[in-house]
């Protein structure tokens, strides 16, 4: 029965059995520090197989490179031995929901969810620190390799909540801000689908380094654009020289060939003026079929220089000359030039029930009909502007949000729900996962449940949140709030009786809860990562490797995150034979963490019956060392499709 590792992946095993596939002459055997031996790439022979000539020493390259950047490649790929512990108090709705709130380190939590959440979060937004010599970043440790990373993180965090000051005095300036955000982007990009969107607010501070570290990772191809968002329009008045009103969002996606990556927002205001006209299929605009641009013409598109039949009774079109349909018409400008049309013939023959025709003056003009909406009722979409100067998403919308909510400005710089409903309505599907782990006060989290309740979308949020202590002397701590993570749940919580007490779409599930998840040391001992100190016999049947303080649940969760199965899934109970037994989504997981010693061969039958997909146990909890070598057989013989560990 195998034993469950407990801890996240580690990336650059990982890493080194990819190379292994494509260069296997590349990888090789030796020791590390410890004496043990493993595998490790050989670079010298690994440079030679992607170079087309003799590689001798370090070559000049284009790319970003400062202090630390090394350092923060090799913490990206280090295990943690954390875990997620789940807050049922704090949680709304915490057996039904969907949505995640993560309290802690978010780099820890970045790590904690690559077995879970690998290639399946549609969009991501962060609002990180914007490095201006007045705000704090993350303090990371990277004077450790992997396994030193990975002891110490089964230990008490003495260092508190990890943020320091990062003033424009510090040697290390840009070099500290961008060792932080590169280890999180990587990281992030792991996590993002085929269709996956990154959106990161910034200003002119690091927008330029972040843009070469994202194009790095994502690629230069996969850089769509980095938008001018107007969040105040008087400007700040203590800029020197100019006084800036916007700030950037960039905009990377993990494929730029995917065309569903980002979509066009649905159009309003005097872009729906424009569909004046209607019919039985609802209100339409007239779009002219010829190519107005001149570089097509019949030399470059001689396929689509062609001509068209009109019927002066009722200006149908048709492809074909008859008695009905015996006016000419050309893809001609007025002034003679030959240009072409945009449709084929065989979009025509397959669409020509959009097509009409106008005369004007003594020509004849051919149209298509473009409808305000699709078949299935959705809106016309347009695609997003570069320039966003909407008076809605300004700081100020941010404030008074906030002040709506809480009743004052508890937050200083939110951002406004609705700049970032309009994120969402770009970068989403209607069951996307959206994950932000940079949340704040959550406006992501408002977003998402706005929107759903508008268009009946059931999407759902990952929040990831440090418990930042508040200034004692700010608006926040004057109300009643101890630190950021506080309030953003709370935001969460009264945004969702708001948005229930309003309209809601009459698809949408009404999943306006989250689930609290803190990161915490791992559930297991010190003895559970070190079992060679413990190497005689079945010792560790008679070990307890799990802190006490501990409850099955939190054991559960951690057991969830090893195996990757979903941090959301419904939670049961029952009991067996009078031992406790959780289940995940149904038979998804069952886990009996039971530790009295009293698991015997009849209880392994009859849970093994209930044919769950997967299955553990607590090594405390079996009678006798023949009942836990017996476990497999039993599973193999009842539930073979069972996949069975233990803790």
């Amino acid at each position: 029965m195998e034993k469950m590792k407990m801890h996240s992946p580690n990336l650059t095993q990982d890493n080194v059995a990819r190379i292994r596939e494509l260069f296997p002459n590349c990888v090789t055997e030796a020791k590390g520090d410890d004496g043990a031996v493993k595998l490790t790439v050989d670079f010298d022979q690994l440079r030679q197989e992607l170079a087309d000539s003799i590689v001798e020493g370090p070559q000049e390259r284009y790319h970003l490179n400062w202090p630390g950047k090394r350092e923060a490649l090799l913490t990206a790929n280090a295990p943690v031995a954390k875990t997620l512990r789940p807050s049922r108090e704090e949680s709304v709705a915490f057996d039904t929901t969907q949505n995640l709130y993560i309290e802690g380190d978010n780099l820890d939590a970045l790590k904690l969810l690559q077995e879970t959440y690998l290639g399946k979060v549609k969009m991501i937004y962060i609002d990180p620190p914007y490095n201006t010599g007045n705000d704090f970043i993350y303090e990371d440790d990277f004077a450790e390799d992997a396994e030193e990373f990975l002891k110490r993180s089964n230990q008490k965090d003495a260092e508190g909540n990890r943020l320091v000051a990062n003033t424009s005095s510090n040697g290390r300036f840009h070099s500290d801000w961008l060792t932080m955000m590169y280890s999180r982007v990587r990281l992030a990009n792991r996590l993002l689908s085929d269709d996956g969107v990154l959106f990161i607010s910034i200003d002119d501070n690091e927008a330029h380094n972040l843009i070469k570290i994202c194009q790095e990772i994502f690629g230069e191809e996969n850089f769509v654009a980095q938008l001018a968002v107007q969040l105040n329009p008087r400007g700040r008045h203590l800029d020197r020289f100019v006084a800036k009103t916007h700030e950037a969002i960039l905009v990377f996606v993990k494929d730029g060939l995917n065309a569903t990556s980002v979509h066009g927002l649905e159009k309003e205001g005097r872009m729906v003026e424009e569909y004046n006209r209607k019919d039985d299929k609802g209100p339409f605009r007239l779009l002219g079929l010829r190519n107005r641009n001149q570089s097509f013409n019949p030399t470059t598109r001689p396929k689509l220089y062609y001509p068209l039949y009109v019927n002066k009774e009722g200006g149908a079109v048709a492809l074909e000359r008859s008695e009905s349909h015996a006016v000419e018409v050309w893809p001609d400008a007025p002034n003679g030039i030959k240009t072409c049309w945009t449709w084929g013939k065989d979009k025509v023959a397959k669409e020509g029930g959009l097509l009409c025709a106008e005369p004007t003056g003594d020509e004849w003009r051919i149209y298509r009909k473009d409808y305000l909406h699709s078949d299935d009722g959705a809106v016309a979409r347009t695609l997003v502007k570069s320039l966003w100067i909407d008076k809605e998403i300004t700081n100020d919308y941010g404030r008074k949000a906030i002040k709506d909510l809480f009743g004052s400005a508890i937050m200083d710089f939110p951002k406004s729900p609705e700049l970032m409903a309009k994120l969402v309505k770009m970068g989403t599907h209607n069951d996307s996962i959206v994950l932000d782990f940079f949340s704040g006060s959550a406006p992501t989290a408002e977003a998402v449940l706005v929107t759903n309740a508008e268009d009946g979308g059931n999407r759902t949020f990952i929040m990831v949140q440090l418990p930042e202590i508040v200034d004692s002397d700010s608006a926040a701590a004057k109300a009643g709030y101890y630190s950021i993570a506080e309030i953003g749940k709370e935001r969460i919580r009264r945004v969702g009786k708001r948005v229930l007490d309003g309209e809601c779409h009459e698809d949408w599930n009404q999943d306006v809860g989250f689930r609290v998840l803190k990161i915490d040391t791992s559930n297991m001992a010190d003895v559970y990562y070190t079992p060679d100190i413990l190497d005689k016999g079945n010792l560790e049947l008679y070990v307890d490797n799990i802190k006490a303080d501990r409850t099955p649940e939190d054991l559960l969760f951690q057991v969830m995150l090893d195996w990757g199965v979903d941090l959301a899934l419904p939670i049961s109970e029952q009991t067996i034979q009078g031992k406790k037994v959780l289940f995940a989504d149904g038979n998804a997981l069952a886990a009996c963490f039971d530790n009295t010693g009293s698991i015997n061969e009849d209880f392994v039958k009859e849970l093994a019956r209930q044919q769950p997909l997967r299955v553990v146990f607590r090594d405390a909890g079996f009678k006798e060392s023949a009942v836990k070598i017996n476990v497999e057989q039993i599973f193999k013989s009842l539930s073979p499709a069972t996949e069975v560990k233990h803790i």
